[in-house]
């Protein structure tokens, strides 16, 4: 009989009752700690590196994502080499369980994705991902620049915002895989995270897992008949328009526009007198001067398709674009991005 089996069999019951009791809510926390966030859960084409805890989680219903095809040169935000995809969004972070190398987790998810048929687009680890601002954290760049939210996910607060702050050993790779229903991209980063502040972090493999589900947006925009176009100018003097579509990084002008042209033609038709400026504006993603571009040639493609395809005389649109400078919602969101991405006509 051991030391400590004699010393419980001199204890009273209630003491008994009581240290038991005690064990068991030593456990019930250990195990509430051991849990994924609220909320959160694997994506159902990926499996998660076994004994790993979700620890960030964020999904949206459609948005845009910068897929790295290439090596990360720069210091800012926007990555050197990219394919920007568009579709269902969600992003995971995982802490892996203490004592695996990145090696090790990055392996299982390669043979993860190879098994579910995802083809490569770019694999790297440090220095080959790009430099970082010292030799320890060569290939961090591409990680803490270009992949992680300006905001800490809605999660763990502080410990998501700081992930990856001072990343050691990175691996990365991007793959995508073909279906009928559309592409699906990944985004895959792990480091070992050096920064010590956060036990759920510190010395562990993180994993930051954004997988891209391409596919047709659900349109929920109504459409904005020339009545009601005539109405605002009136009242306000403007009207927003989210019925004139382009891809991405596109000045031309999608089909599916075709309603909301229909509509101010009627709208400038019904009024010889009326004069507009056709406002290009983009959300902040991106570089300000090519916003700034990009949206002055979206607007020069709808006075153009107005002009054209409906007769109406150039010198009544005056074409321009603001970029980023004149949002309606914030930016930090898919959906305020989208509210900020519209073409607006200005009454001259």
């Amino acid at each position: 009989m051991s030391a400590f089996t004699r010393r419980m069999e001199l204890l009273p019951g209630r003491y008994l009752v009581v240290l038991a009791a005690t064990i068991f809510c030593l456990v019930a926390a250990s195990d509430a700690r051991a849990a994924d966030v609220e909320g959160a859960r694997d994506h159902p084409l990926i499996k998660r590196y076994e004994g790993s805890l979700i620890i960030g989680y964020r999904t949206s219903a459609y948005g845009e994502f910068d897929i790295a095809t290439g090596p990360h040169r720069s210091f800012d935000a926007t990555l050197t080499e990219r394919q920007t995809v568009e579709g269902a969004l969600t992003r995971l972070l995982y802490a892996a369980p203490e004592g695996r190398s990145t090696l090790e987790v990055f392996r299982n998810y390669q043979k993860e994705l190879a098994d579910k048929g995802f083809t490569a687009i770019f694999e790297c680890k440090g220095a080959e991902c790009g430099a970082g601002p010292d030799v320890p954290r060569a290939g961090s760049t591409l990680i803490s620049r270009a992949l992680l939210p300006r905001a800490p996910l809605e999660t763990l607060g502080r410990v998501t915002q700081y992930a990856f702050s001072e990343p050691q050993d990175v691996r990365y790779l991007s793959a995508k895989l073909d279906r009928p229903e559309g592409a699906v991209y990944v985004s895959l980063a792990i480091a070992i995270e050096g920064f010590e502040q956060f036990p759920q972090t510190a010395k562990r493999a993180l994993v930051l897992l954004d997988v891209v589900e391409t596919g047709e947006m659900e349109q929920r925009m109504v459409l904005v008949e020339a009545e009601a176009m005539a109405k605002a100018l009136t009242e306000t003097g403007r009207i927003a328009l989210y019925g004139i579509y382009f891809d991405t990084d596109s000045a031309a002008v999608k089909p599916e526009s075709k309603e909301t042209l229909d509509e101010i033609a009627k709208l400038l038709n019904a009024d010889a007198e009326l004069k507009l400026y056709v406002v290009g504006h983009t959300d902040n993603q991106g570089a300000y001067d090519y916003n700034t571009s990009l949206s002055a040639r979206r607007a020069e493609s709808v006075a153009a398709e107005l002009t054209a395809a409906y007769g109406i005389a150039a010198a009544r649109l005056k074409p321009a674009g603001v970029g980023l400078l004149a949002p309606v919602a914030s930016n930090d969101s898919e959906e305020g991005r989208a509210l900020n991405r519209r073409v607006e006509l200005v009454r001259q």
